[in-house]
């Protein structure tokens, strides 16, 4: 069976935690091995991202937290990860993650490698360490190559397993766990997966992520924005094509980018048969 898992972000308030633990149990169906819990910018959801993850953990399901150093020092990062232990947690996703909005160059991003290095030197749990990948480059990646050796130092440094950053063209996905293989990367790497479901948000997002929406995708989008019907329409065969896709090839699971809503997710995971 692939593995399955949703990812969300934190609600600002009690009402958006209640209607986050609401989607989680419409989406509990399909059986995710976790759900995700993002982590802001600089640390800047580290209450709510440790509440949403305690809402959710309270109500039944396995929820887990994003972790990026932030502008905390070693100590800072360890404590909270002993508060996320006392949760019950098995499992984290370790970021680089991005210095706060005003930041400027006056704080140094601290890398996903040296996090790893951190849990495995520090935490003594039993603990799954997520990381990112990138199927079609990171953004800041000087080369695929120069991106690739990155991920191989998360993993040389003690993560268990790759998530990717989203993509609508699975070639990338297979060439780039080919790549893998061949640099010595031999964890598993889940396909991140965007449903289509609002046009501006897609394009602003892909836009800043350095994602491809392919050109016939693109124009079709174009024409179907005002039409909310057609666009979710379009989207999920988009979508669901590219997931079986994946699962034909072996990907080993799924991790969808709900965006902390069920319809999209939901109207996917049903039609690949999940």
């Amino acid at each position: 069976m692939p593995q399955i898992s949703f990812e969300f972000f934190p609600p600002q308030t009690s009402r958006g935690r209640a209607n986050l633990v609401r989607t989680a149990k419409v989406l509990a169906r399909f059986r995710p091995a976790f759900y995700s819990v993002t982590y802001g910018a600089g640390g800047s959801t580290r209450e709510r991202t440790f509440a949403a993850v305690g809402a959710l953990r309270d109500s039944g399901v396995n929820a887990i937290p994003h972790l990026s150093w932030g502008g905390d020092e070693e100590d800072a990062v360890v404590a909270l990860l002993g508060d996320y232990l006392k949760l019950g947690i098995d499992r984290i996703v370790a970021l680089r993650g991005d210095l706060p909005s005003g930041a400027g160059t006056s704080r140094q991003l601290r890398h996903a490698d040296s996090l790893v290095r951190l849990i495995r030197s520090r935490i003594d749990a039993p603990l799954n360490i997520e990381v990112a990948a990138y199927p079609e480059v990171h953004p800041d990646a000087a080369t695929a190559s120069a991106d690739i050796d990155f991920l191989k130092g998360k993993i040389d440094a003690g993560a268990n397993g790759c998530i990717t950053q989203y993509f609508y063209n699975a070639e990338a996905y297979f060439h780039f766990r080919d790549r893998c293989a061949a640099a010595g990367i031999d964890v598993p790497i889940v396909p991140g997966i965007m449903p289509i479901s609002n046009y501006d948000t897609l394009i602003r997002f892909s836009a800043k992520a350095g994602v491809d929406i392919p050109r016939w995708v693109q124009r079709r989008l174009d024409e179907v924005q005002g039409d909310n019907e057609a666009l979710l329409a379009f989207g999920t065969d988009v979508v669901s094509t590219l997931c079986r896709r994946l699962l034909d090839g072996a990907a080993p699971g799924l991790h969808f980018y709900t965006l902390n809503k069920a319809p999209s997710t939901e109207a996917i995971a049903e039609r690949i048969g999940l």
